[in-house]
């Protein structure tokens, strides 16, 4: 088999937008530094997503050392900035599936920012350090924990799992519909469903689950426009006892930096 090397590396620091490509990043005990740190929820204090809301797709996130900012894709002058240390002292209690954990409100400038947005009452909420939200123990080894991302810390797809799609779509699509953290090269399709153990880098990782797909994958990121695929797609040949599986969800056992081009080296199979 070909070498495997890490070739896209993504973050996504507030849920359901944009997400970022880096050169490195660093894995912390929650996965990729900063990735899904910040989240908006509703009046209900539950989280806000691209499921319903296609328009989180056209907001795009960049970070520094000190700042956030989020700008929309096609009108540039439409964004805001924050202080990534900026939050509201009173904790709220948010939900997000099947779990209740802690978020601070960023400040009341820049929900106001969100709400006029989505055309309803919105708050961003940042995940203190304190939280300790765990990973579902059937798939945890080490009682590991997560921050905003729907339930597990990292997100790994093979390119040749998508190449393989792009065959069978009359139009190609990115990577970005999938929203995963890292991507290799090399191997065959769909080879992250076989590997149980590996190290990138620094890191060593195991698989937790497949990633079971849902109807965000059909939001276009680029225009926030909705269609039937690739998900109709999918179901042809990814339909495993009723869910469509496309990447797989993975838990880190060390703390590292990864880098594109690092060797993806397998170390155990199914």
């Amino acid at each position: 088999m070909d070498k495997l090397h890490l070739s896209q590396l993504f973050i996504y620091p507030i849920k359901s937008l944009g997400g970022i490509a880096l050169q490195q990043g660093y894995i912390s005990n929650r996965g990729l530094e900063h990735d899904r740190e910040w989240m908006l929820i509703d009046q209900e204090d539950t989280f806000i997503s691209q499921r319903k809301y296609h328009q989180l797709a056209l907001l795009q996130t960049s970070i520094t050392a000190t700042t956030v900012t989020v700008q929309h894709k096609h009108k540039p002058n439409q964004n805001i900035s924050f202080s990534i240390a900026e939050h509201l002292d009173s904790p709220i209690a948010v939900n997000i599936w099947d779990d209740h954990c802690t978020g601070l409100e960023v400040s009341t400038k820049v929900s106001k920012w969100f709400s006029a947005y989505l055309q309803m009452d919105a708050k961003l909420v940042k995940m203190p350090q304190t939280e300790n939200r765990k990973v579902d123990p059937r798939y945890a080894h080490h009682a590991e924990t997560v921050g905003f991302a729907d339930a597990y810390p990292s997100l790994i797809i093979g390119q040749s799992s998508l190449d393989l799609l792009n065959t069978k779509l009359a139009h190609q699509i990115g990577m970005d519909r999938f929203r995963p953290n890292l991507v290799f090269t090399g191997g065959e399709a769909h080879l992250e469903d076989d590997i149980t153990e590996f190290s990138i880098g620094e890191v060593q990782f195991y698989s937790a689950k497949p990633c079971s797909r849902c109807i965000m994958i059909t939001v276009d990121q680029q225009t926030g426009e909705k269609s039937q695929e690739p998900l109709k797609t999918l179901s042809t040949y990814r339909n495993f006892g009723q869910k469509i599986l496309f990447g797989h969800n993975i838990m880190h056992t060390n703390l590292g930096l990864l880098r594109i081009g690092d060797e993806l080296k397998i170390t155990k199979t199914r």
